[in-house]
């Protein structure tokens, strides 16, 4: 008998993207499509435990022992859990069908890769997983015949564009809005703060993705990520500026032919696509877009004012463990900047330190991989 109703697992449900998908599952109109078992939260108890009393999950997950013990006392009767392990817990379960990833940072890749041995599908929204170890972790959906769907609105964009056909493009472009400083000096970007820096002019996110939004790391980190999602070098990934965020991202066929999806923005729909695909008429929708009087631009990154772009297409061609030094050293450094540690600009000069002293370890193991990204850490700013 066919299996109607799916087991979900929702790794990060306190944050940007976990808040949004917890929104598109109530709006779907087959409140049946999926049954949420586990849940993880990092420190926000108070809305955990509100979602916990909304949908019942049967295991979760904090980010700490405090926390865990806290909704222990409140849910006596689920399992709970906490840290990294944890959330390698809530992964290894038999009885999931699709696990979405939403946490922030390289958490995320143990237990998504548990997962995926185990033959879940994967709707993901963690950037570090594919960066850290796309090619462990992308060959590994294949032995075990797992779809990784993206969730990022620009993935998400080419996945429905090119409707799976990647062997047929010829280059994928990526969308960038320029995010809150694209018409600034390089000097007022250096000497912007970490409020001017959370103000982006299109997208809700959290804190770590809006910083590097600004700097274009999160640009970087995307092409990355579509390198290995798509099966494409990097030569054929393009990056253009389009601060309306109307075109989401386009692909460009081998016949010449160009497909973009457009829309408002909103991550409910990239969401809903990755949870519910190629089904589109279940849930939320988003504003219609209105072709009447809009004029959507297109331009160049400027890899001078912007050099964490340039650094990130570097670290991807050159592969092995260069892109975990990318994304380790990058993300001590956002959130040193977030304290008002540092610069914005110091976020460029940290990263580029680490990888300009990295020796290259080509087609590493995990465990080099989880080595050298706790050395990057633990040196950077020591």
């Amino acid at each position: 008998m066919h299996k109607t109703t799916k087991n979900l697992a929702i790794l990060g449900s306190t944050g940007s993207i976990g808040t949004q998908t917890l929104e598109v599952l109530e709006n779907l109109k087959n409140k049946d499509l999926f049954n949420i078992v586990s849940m993880s939260c990092g420190n926000n108890t108070e809305l955990f435990t509100e979602q916990i009393k909304k949908f019942h999950p049967k295991k979760v997950c904090t980010g700490t022992p405090e926390g865990a013990k806290e909704i222990k006392s409140i849910f006596p009767e689920i399992e709970v859990f906490y840290g990294e392990e944890g959330l390698i817990e809530l992964a290894d379960d038999k009885n999931l069908d699709m696990m979405l990833t939403g946490t922030s940072g390289y958490v995320g890749l143990k237990p998504t890769l548990k997962a995926i041995e185990n033959g879940v599908d994967i709707a993901l929204a963690n950037k570090e997983t594919l960066v850290m170890a796309g090619d462990i972790v992308t060959a590994a959906a294949k032995a075990n015949e797992v779809r990784i769907l993206p969730v990022d609105s620009e993935h998400s964009a080419i996945l429905q564009s090119s409707n799976g056909n990647y062997h047929l493009l010829n280059k994928i472009i990526i969308t960038a809005s320029g995010g809150p400083f694209l018409h600034k000096t390089s000097d007022e970007i250096r000497n912007c703060t970490a409020a001017d820096a959370l103000k982006h002019p299109r997208w809700h996110m959290g804190k770590k993705i809006t910083i590097d939004s600004a700097t274009l790391m999160n640009k970087g980190l995307e092409v990355i990520e579509a390198h290995h999602l798509f099966n494409l070098p990097y030569e054929k990934i393009e990056v253009v500026i389009h601060p309306e965020s109307i075109v989401h991202s386009a692909v460009e066929f081998k016949d010449g032919s160009t497909v973009a999806q457009i829309g408002t923005p909103s991550m409910h729909i990239p969401i809903q696509y990755a949870l519910t695909c190629p089904n589109r008429e279940i849930g939320i929708k988003s504003n219609s877009f209105n072709f009447i009087g809009q004029k959507l631009t297109f331009e160049k990154p400027d890899f001078e004012k912007f050099p964490c772009l340039k650094l990130a297409y570097e670290a991807g061609k050159t592969g092995g463990t260069m892109p975990v030094v990318l994304n380790a050293a990058n993300e001590v450094a956002v959130h040193k900047f977030l304290k008002g540690e540092i610069g914005l600009g110091d976020i460029f000069k940290a990263v580029e330190k680490e990888i300009s002293k990295h020796t290259v370890i080509q087609n590493p193991a995990l465990d080099e991989i989880f080595e050298v990204d706790r050395e990057v850490r633990n040196r950077v700013f020591a």
